[in-house]
């Protein structure tokens, strides 16, 4: 069978971007003057650019046309990358330490090889986790405002594992689940997974739009809210008090489940009630101790209405059957024992320092941040692509994300997330320069 002749072009065009005739950045022509000068009819042009689309080669933007993208720009860059080279500046990931790390968790194995229960956790556990492991958590949770007792705890392997076994308990494929029209990555993947329609709502100052959700309430079936009200990734908002009594009180109204996602709230002092304080009803809340400890903890933690738990402990059976022991016992020890508190308290003055040096060395750049939080928001002057800036600081060896892998929406804003939090001090000031000076270089 012969190939239809809209292919030949796919395939010229994919030629001409991939070899560089067609440079990155490149403003094709409109769908209606690809037309006529192909002689193709205006559904078989667009099925032309959105071929292209698939393969990464260009995007379309609102008002703006169709675009070459940076063709060796790893595709949806900032969640797919999950190492750099040993040469390169990470600013896509965090993955915050502080020193003396290594000697506790030296310290804590020493002691656990002592312990007198140490036989114990060699054999399965609750998949819930173990009452008092639960304990030490729920007492966690009450030095941040919200009480909930042992029962209501279960044990994770990590926030991400919390937040999959939560979709998986009370989530089924074709649910509609409202976010924010920037968010985390990990939901959005699991969203793909389990075949959730994502359907954004628009910032509005230190929150998603409630009037937004209120009206997307009354025109479809909306299942749940994911939410981080807390130190949100990646603009770093805070919900006032007041914003947060309006989301629980919309959520009550139209039967909203609220997936509320913790894992930065460590990090904002003085920070309202938690959601699940004020919906506790409505609210399932989960964390962990990647961010405030280590990223290879790997214990997370969700907290919910009693009656949910046997649906949320039979996704930990189904995923996991229990978190693994050893890391377990040393997470609650050290919830127990004062660290994750000490380690908190030193990683928040941590994250106002870097944000100090960032807000030096990015000078007049626009920026979205939190003073005491691990990333900032660069949204782009002008006409600037954020794909262009992303592959020229590559070539500077610093490796950072887009907004690609944060947008709910079809078209993603031109902005770049800088992750301040995994490197050294004197090397992050010279990344964040080398940043500046790359923008600079690049807006017209």
């Amino acid at each position: 069978m012969p190939t239809p002749r809209y292919k030949h072009l796919v395939d010229k065009l994919a030629a001409d971007i991939r070899s560089g005739r067609l440079a990155p950045g490149t403003r094709l022509p409109t769908h209606r003057k690809l037309a006529a000068k192909e002689g193709l009819a205006l559904v078989t042009a667009t099925r032309v650019y959105a071929e292209l689309g698939a393969m990464g080669l260009v995007s379309g933007e609102t008002g703006r046309g169709t675009f070459v993208k940076e063709a060796l720009l790893p595709r949806a860059h900032g969640i797919d990358q999950v190492s750099v080279a040993a040469d390169m500046v990470d600013l896509n990931f965090n993955y915050p330490a502080l020193p003396g790390q290594a000697d506790l968790l030296r310290t804590a194995l020493r002691q656990l090889s002592q312990a007198g229960d140490l036989e114990a956790l060699l054999r399965y556990q609750p998949h819930g986790g173990r009452k008092h492991e639960r304990a030490s958590v729920a007492r966690h949770l009450a030095r941040r405002g919200l009480s909930v007792t042992e029962d209501q705890v279960m044990l994770v392997d990590g926030a991400q594992h919390g937040l999959a076994t939560t979709v998986m308990a009370f989530l089924q494929p074709g649910d509609v689940v409202a976010v924010d029209a920037l968010t985390y990555p990990g939901f959005k993947l699991l969203a793909q997974a389990h075949r959730l329609e994502l359907v954004p709502l628009p910032g509005a100052g230190d929150g998603p739009d409630l009037d937004a959700l209120e009206a997307l309430c009354k025109r479809r079936r909306v299942r749940a809210i994911y939410t981080m009200p807390t130190l949100h990734n990646p603009l770093g908002w805070v919900m006032k008090t007041g914003r947060r009594r309006a989301l629980a009180s919309i959520a009550r109204t139209h039967g909203l489940l609220i997936i509320e996602d913790g894992a930065y709230a460590f990090l904002a002092e003085d920070a309202p009630q938690p959601l699940a304080a004020l919906a506790p009803e409505l609210t399932v809340y989960v964390s962990g101790f990647s961010k405030n400890v280590a990223t290879g903890l790997r214990v997370g933690y969700v907290a919910a209405p009693l009656e949910y738990v046997p649906k949320i402990e039979r996704a930990i059976r189904v995923t996991t059957w229990n978190t693994p022991s050893v890391m377990t016992s040393i997470a609650c020890g050290w919830l127990d024992d004062g660290t994750v508190d000490r380690l908190e308290d030193e990683k928040r003055q941590d994250a106002k320092a870097r944000q100090a040096i960032a807000v030096t060395a990015l000078g007049r750049l626009k920026r979205i941040s939190h003073p005491a939080s691990y990333f900032v928001w660069l949204p782009l002057p002008g006409e600037t692509r954020a794909d262009r800036i992303a592959k020229a600081l590559l070539e500077e060896q610093v490796s950072v994300s887009t907004a690609e892998p944060f947008a709910t929406t079809a078209q993603a804003p031109h902005a770049i997330r800088l992750a301040l939090g995994s490197v050294a001090l004197d090397t992050l000031k010279a990344a964040l320069e080398r940043v500046r000076r790359v923008i600079a270089d690049h807006t017209y």
